[in-house]
């Protein structure tokens, strides 16, 4: 896409412009952009990057945003509330001196389990509707020979019943040679789980937080039924997706990136929401998490990640010896500054939907602060869990207003309570998108800052 350009408004004094750095289903970086070279916006960029007047790079990697428009309303919104910290911008220019940052989003097609497609569960008799539904997860889930013929079976099924008692084996079947066919036997981070189709049709819970049926499949409905189970392997598929670009194409971006600007060791700060910090992780990892970058970022901010509260773990109580599969990024000292990550409450899409696209049936969330965590939950519910003593700070931190100090130090991982300002919204998501406010710019600045 063509570079971003958020217009002046009460709150922006001056236009702030961006890239849009565009990937596509394959995790390959799309080559029909017009301000790239030979349609590569990546190698516009780096020569951007290399210039002698840019002091500090931050780039951006959104969650579930199904397309460009929804990718572009979010960049829109964090950039604004980054760029009216006016406090933090005048310390910026004291810090980084002649401050002047590229600001970098990756958009990937990333819509998790297509809700607005399947409804309630039923299935409509205009057989055309039908066909179409059909050909829509066809090109979601990976338009292949294997797929097709699974999502075939799964489909003529549902048009008879969409809410069975139990799945007939031939449907069974089916979807268990779609999850192979779909390739997800492989760690998107330390949930890897076995499939079972059949826990999509166990009875519905009743949730206070999704009441039917203002809010249509609601929370538990969401992976409940015939077709529930599309929604688990589109949620899997899309974890996948976010590991394969982080790890491979963005990876290697990252790692250009520092080589334009070694000479100069231009910082850089990497930002991620929801499944971005899955992106953002596999950034740091690199391929199976084995690579090297060459040198440290300088700081990591991970808004209500959709990633496991084990995937930094040092040690994991109930897989005894084993680490989580992001463990390599800390051992290997791969952030230089702070890692910075958030959780709140209030998050219904983390804490009420992580666990049950992880394994439908059982629920992993807690309203008391004091229990175990769970064996299945995001970071953005619990924060980062097992980590080494070493980088480990207060359990118990909060994120402050926008004028506090946080005094991060370089190294260790903050997982801030910010129940009080990511808030509000309604169900299913509730506040999962809520991370534009003044605070949470705030302490991505105070991280950046702690860096220098």
């Amino acid at each position: 896409m063509p570079f971003q350009t958020i217009p002046p408004s009460p709150k922006l004094s001056a236009p702030v412009d961006y890239a849009l750095l565009c990937f596509d289903a394959e995790a390959r970086e799309r080559n029909d952009d017009p301000d790239g070279h030979h349609g590569l916006l990546s190698t516009r960029l780096l020569e951007m990057a290399a210039q002698p007047e840019i002091t500090n790079i931050f780039l951006f990697s959104h969650g579930w945003k199904g397309d460009v428009p929804a990718a572009i309303e979010q960049y829109n919104d964090w950039l604004t509330a980054l760029m009216t910290s006016h406090a933090d911008l005048a310390r910026a220019a004291q810090v980084f001196p002649g401050f002047r940052p590229l600001l970098i989003g990756l958009h990937w097609p990333s819509l998790p389990w297509g809700n607005e497609e399947i409804g309630d569960g039923s299935y409509a008799d205009d057989s055309a509707e039908v066909d179409d539904l059909r050909r829509l997860w066809q090109q979601r889930l990976g338009d292949t020979p294997e797929a097709s013929v699974a999502l075939d079976t799964i489909f003529d099924a549902a048009a008879v019943d969409s809410a069975p008692a139990q799945l007939s084996d031939p449907v069974r079947q089916a979807y268990l040679d779609l999850h192979a066919a779909l390739g997800l036997d492989g760690p998107a981070d330390t949930d890897g789980v076995p499939f079972d189709p059949d826990a999509t049709v166990a009875p519905v819970i009743d949730d206070p937080d999704c009441p039917q049926p203002d809010y249509g499949p609601g929370c538990a409905r969401l992976f409940s039924g015939m077709l529930g189970a599309l929604r688990v392997l589109s949620y899997w598929t899309m974890k996948k997706r976010a590991r394969t670009i982080g790890e491979q194409g963005m990876h290697s971006f990252v790692k250009a990136l520092q080589a334009a600007t070694a000479d100069r060791r231009t910082r850089i700060h990497l930002m991620g929401h929801s499944f971005g910090t899955i992106v953002i992780s596999s950034i740091l990892g690199g391929p199976a998490c084995s690579g090297a970058l060459l040198r440290p970022i300088d700081s990591v901010f991970l808004a209500q990640g959709a990633v496991s509260l084990w995937a930094y773990a040092e040690s994991i109580p109930f897989a005894p010896g084993g680490s989580g599969y992001f463990y390599p990024v800390l051992a290997d000292r791969k952030v230089r500054g702070p890692l910075v990550t958030t959780r709140s409450r209030h998050d219904l899409a983390v804490g009420k939907q992580y666990p049950r696209a992880t394994l439908p049936g059982e629920v992993a969330y807690s309203d008391d602060d004091s229990a175990e965590p769970p064996k299945y939950g995001a970071v953005g519910a619990f924060g980062f869990h097992g980590l080494p003593a070493a980088v480990a700070t207060d359990p118990a931190a909060k994120m402050l207003p926008d004028d506090a100090e946080y005094n991060f130090e370089p190294g260790k991982v903050y997982n801030l309570d910010a129940d009080d300002f990511i808030c509000g919204g309604e169900p299913p998501s509730g506040a999962h998108n809520k991370i534009a406010g003044s605070e949470v710019a705030h302490a991505i600045w105070q991280a950046a800052f702690a860096a220098a």
